[in-house]
């Protein structure tokens, strides 16, 4: 079993967003990394797909749900700012359903901090680019090892 923990793919410069940052979107680029996503995790087992109610993860994975005939369902404990422990608490609840979750930079570097203290095994830098996939596999009780898979690029990009 597997959680795929991703960053909202690019949604531009906060600073120069007018309106409320809970509905800033996904740039041109981001637009592009989220339809890349689909393609990331083709062979992947997904069950089910949770996002930040924020507009920009919400885009990041809407092209995945709807390629896997899914719903995107919005969680509090994804969003920006929220505590690691409570998130903690949901990625495990789900584990089993080898969900997607969609967060925010500033929460997932906890998250993995967290669970390598915790004894999780991985090779891998803690960074959360955006549009990037951290693959955290379980053993089905405990997350013990994870996979960073950086943000998808196009083939002119790389």
């Amino acid at each position: 079993m597997a959680i795929y923990l991703i960053r909202h793919a690019h949604a531009g410069n906060r600073s120069s967003w007018r309106g409320d940052d809970l509905d800033r979107p996904l740039s041109d680029k981001g637009r592009d990394q989220a339809a890349r996503l689909v393609h990331t995790l083709a062979h992947e087992p997904i069950g089910q797909v949770y996002s930040s109610p924020s507009r920009r993860c919400i885009a990041t994975v809407e092209p995945l749900a709807e390629d896997r005939h899914l719903k995107v369902r919005t969680a509090a404990e994804l969003f920006e700012g929220a505590e690691p422990e409570p998130t903690l608490a949901f990625l495990r609840q789900h584990a089993t359903k080898n969900p997607v979750l969609c967060s925010h930079g500033d929460l997932i570097p906890k998250l993995i901090r967290r669970l390598i203290a915790a004894g999780m095994h991985t090779k891998d830098a803690n960074i959360a680019q955006k549009g990037s996939v951290w693959v955290l596999e379980t053993d089905g009780h405990r997350i013990v090892k994870g996979r960073y898979l950086g943000p998808p690029v196009r083939s002119d990009e790389a």
